[in-house]
């Protein structure tokens, strides 16, 4: 038996679907809000999201060039979009229902109070495990 037998990639968990409810606007026959089903990101996933949210920024008073920028807002709502398994964002039907081409677009159609989107974005990236901002890992290693 190896000593790295735990590693192993048979003996990792996988974390269980989450499911939150997204939005007031859209109920069941009861009146209750439906229960979105939501997913946790991979680090593969969560780097791709990110480099596609990338612009270059001209560095004021260095012609030619230039450092990364997050657009934050970009990479919030793909994130939110890619963590959806249900609805799927990606449907046809549902878009066209909404008018739009994309599922970054469709999530924030569905969810447009704003306060009720950025509880989905929070929970979203809790449950993708940026559960902890970087202060408080800060704050813990001085401790």
């Amino acid at each position: 038996m190896s000593k790295f037998t735990r590693f192993l990639k048979q003996n990792k968990m996988t974390k269980a679907n989450a499911f939150y409810p997204a939005t007031k606007s859209l109920v069941d026959e009861q009146g209750k809000p439906l229960q979105w089903e939501i997913r946790a990101l991979s680090t593969r996933e969560d780097e791709a999201i990110r480099e596609a949210c990338m612009k270059e920024i001209p560095i004021p008073g260095k012609p030619h060039m230039y450092r990364p920028k997050l657009d934050s807002n970009k990479y919030l709502a793909k994130m939110v979009a890619e963590s959806v398994v249900c609805p799927n964002l990606y449907d046809a039907e549902l878009q066209d229902s909404y008018g739009v081409t994309n599922p970054e677009d469709l999530v924030r159609e569905m969810v447009d109070n704003p306060g009720e989107y950025q509880d989905l974005a929070a929970f979203v990236q809790n449950f993708s495990g940026f559960d902890v901002s970087m202060e408080q890992k800060v704050d813990e290693a001085k401790n």
